[in-house]
């Protein structure tokens, strides 16, 4: 382990896919910078594995295509639902590349930290930022305790918050998630299965608990390549019955819903599920302090159409970067106050239109009726995962739009749901 400089320019808490992206920009940029991860690498996560065109496209932006093209890759989304099955290939986009990976987050958390090392960032792995440094109201670095109990502050100018969902050095700033707006549970682990190699990662919308009742959300199952598949389920806590559903006995369910389609046996599954709650649309704030800034999953920047969190945690932890250079550059803090401003140029609109979506699929009755509307429309299934994956080209309807109508035609199918 290299030893971390006494002051750094930066600190990053939290070694995952938005500090590690930060880290490896603000690297670039020649910034001393440092990580402080809890775990050490390999860990495990309960979502990520699957990698979007957007997400390829970061990945790639810091020299990692080389590196992503041992895994396996997909096409494209392949639905089910109402007793039918559509394939849709990644739409083609300008800038986002027309394929994804599945990769292990056991792999894939490492690789990308490890690329911020060789970019110059320091490392400090099975280390936890338990207490941020704040003088005369200012960050100014954490208190940093290794897992044999030593404790000793790193210091730095400036601090990117990035330790994840529940995100505890966020909290102790002051950072808090709204409430009222819709998050989501999600829970998957891996079973072996002869379809370990397709070329479509498969999302399953007619997600039903034990007793068959139809809940808001959706199952997955995408495909390693390795002999396994990743399995999972996600549930929006929109449905009223939400704090009462077992997601482990909803997992299980699922399991065994596509046992025969997918050849896995639902009573051996490779490991142990792992499970976490997933604050979507932006929910968590402020996202800016005078000295700080929060990104990634400690920002709620989790995709409320599909749960999907980590190309938003490169995006985010690359805006951060920018903004950071910025303020080191000119020796002025103020420069971190644009950084809430590109988040909602960015997303806005499009995650306030994913939390009403979200709002409204909460009952289980539209969700029915949505999932047989879109499941005999090619079209209209097109449209869907293009919005959902956040993949429009510039030159088509803007997402909002087409979601609130999308949204008005549920309601319409469905009045007295």
């Amino acid at each position: 382990m290299t030893e971390p400089p006494a002051h750094n320019d930066v600190l990053v808490v939290g070694g995952g896919p938005a500090g590690a992206a930060a880290a490896y920009w603000l690297a670039r940029h020649g910034h001393s910078v440092t990580i402080i991860e809890k775990k050490s690498y390999p860990r495990d996560k309960s979502c990520g594995d699957a990698l979007t065109p957007r997400a390829v496209k970061h990945l790639a932006d810091m020299g990692l295509a080389e590196s992503l093209s041992r895994f396996h890759r997909n096409d494209g989304l392949r639905l089910t639902g109402v007793g039918r099955s559509v394939e849709i290939p990644w739409p083609s986009h300008p800038v986002f590349a027309q394929h994804g990976y599945v990769v292990r987050r056991t792999e894939l958390d490492g690789i990308v930290a490890l690329n911020a090392v060789a970019a110059g960032a320091t490392l400090l792995q099975g280390h936890e930022a338990i207490r941020p440094v704040v003088e005369r109201g200012f960050v100014r670095g954490a208190v940093v305790q290794s897992e044999s109990g030593e404790a000793f502050e790193l210091r730095a100018r400036y601090v990117i918050v990035a330790d994840g969902a529940n995100s505890r050095f966020g909290r102790s700033l002051g950072t808090f998630r709204t409430r009222d707006w819709p998050y989501a549970t999600a829970i998957r682990t891996y079973w072996e299965s002869p379809r370990h190699d397709e070329p479509w990662i498969e999302s399953g919308l007619n997600l039903k608990d034990r007793n068959g009742n139809t809940l808001p959300g959706y199952g997955w199952v995408f495909p390693v390549g390795d002999g396994t598949v990743n399995v999972g389920v996600g549930l929006l806590s929109t449905y009223r019955d939400f704090k009462t559903v077992n997601t482990s006995h909803l997992l299980d369910a699922y399991a065994h819903q596509i046992a025969d389609s997918w050849g896995i046996a639902p009573e051996q599954p490779t490991s142990s599920a792992t499970s976490g709650r997933i604050p979507m649309g932006g929910s968590v704030g402020p996202k800016a302090g005078p000295t700080y800034l929060v990104v990634g999953d400690a920002a709620g920047s989790v995709n409320p159409f599909n749960g999907e969190g980590i190309d938003y945690a490169y995006e985010t932890g690359r805006m951060a970067a920018e903004v950071l250079h910025r303020a080191l550059e000119s020796h002025d803090a103020s420069a971190l106050q644009q950084y809430p401003r590109m988040l909602d140029d960015e997303y806005g609109q499009y995650f306030k239109v994913g939390r009403l979506f979200a709002n409204v699929i909460g009952r289980p009755a539209l969700m029915r009726e949505l999932t047989r509307v879109v499941m005999h429309n090619r079209t209209l299934l097109e449209w869907v995962v293009r919005i959902a994956s956040n993949l429009l080209r510039p030159d088509e309807l803007g997402p909002a739009e087409l979601a609130y109508k999308a949204a008005a035609q549920i309601v319409r199918f469905a009045p007295n749901a």
